[in-house]
């Protein structure tokens, strides 16, 4: 893979969504390189979770110093997410994770994944107009709740299958999730707990995806030139951008990606 200028523009375009949305990163990279430059579906799912894992890193930082990351939640999905990744790996290295079937089953399992992206994204701005004002002892009974702990743990699982198959799903599908779950807790430490809780997932994911051979590093290094100051620009500009419309726009665009990748 030589040096394309277009990969350094696609990754710049990615990282100003992400940082002016919040999302975006994996469910618009993924097609991006299938439909656009044609990259195997396996091969771009391997290098789109290592792009998320590093991106996401940057975030993580960001939420951490801020301490807006409740660990327990990050450790309860993780717990669930990290054994879940390694099955997927493992059932991908026994079926041989670049041959045409299992190329199709990618295809079809990211258009679920963007079509239940893009609903996540219309029903997080549900949740978050009806968002129940933080309680501080009643964020602390949730916390406790052993059916929460267990159902966290579960949607923990299920996110590791789903993004280590298809590279999409722990944004905005995880916060919806947190929402739910999690609703006598601030936003914006769901927010930063969910980011935190992406960050091994796709680590651990990529880095199984490069040992099965599917991760093209060249085409990652080039990506992040232009997605890393694209993240920069857009957080800085996310204040003066109109999220809502911008929101809408993006999973309408994932509606039509998943569509595409479905039929």
């Amino acid at each position: 893979m030589f040096f394309d200028p277009l990969y350094v523009v696609l990754g710049f375009l990615v990282g100003i969504i992400v940082g002016l949305t919040g999302v975006g990163g994996g469910s618009l990279m993924t097609p991006l390189l299938i439909f656009v430059f044609h990259v195997k579906p396996a091969l771009a799912v391997g290098t789109d979770l290592l792009f998320a894992a590093i991106t996401k890193a940057t975030g993580m930082v960001k939420h951490q110093r801020h301490g807006n990351i409740d660990w327990r939640i990050t450790g309860l999905l993780g717990l669930g997410s990290i054994p879940a990744s390694l099955l997927t790996l493992w059932w991908l290295h026994v079926s041989q994770i670049d041959s045409a079937r299992v190329n199709v089953y990618m295809m079809k399992a990211l258009g679920f994944m963007l079509f239940l992206t893009a609903i996540a994204i219309f029903l997080t701005q549900v949740l978050r107009t009806r968002y129940v004002k933080p309680d501080p002892n009643a964020e602390m009974q949730q916390h406790h709740s052993r059916p929460r702990t267990m159902a966290t743990v579960i949607i923990g699982a299920a996110l590791g299958f789903l993004v280590t198959f298809s590279s999409v799903g722990a944004g905005a599908v995880g916060m919806v999730a947190l929402y739910a779950l999690y609703n006598r807790s601030p936003a914006v430490r769901l927010v930063g707990s969910d980011i935190a809780h992406a960050v091994p997932l796709t680590l651990i994911a990529g880095l199984g995806h490069a040992g099965l051979g599917s991760v093209n590093f060249q085409l990652l290094g080039v990506l992040l030139i232009g997605s890393l100051p694209g993240i920069w620009i857009g957080s800085h500009l996310s204040n003066k951008a109109p999220e809502r419309v911008l929101k809408l726009l993006l999973a309408i665009i994932l509606t039509i990606s998943g569509y595409k990748l479905i039929a």
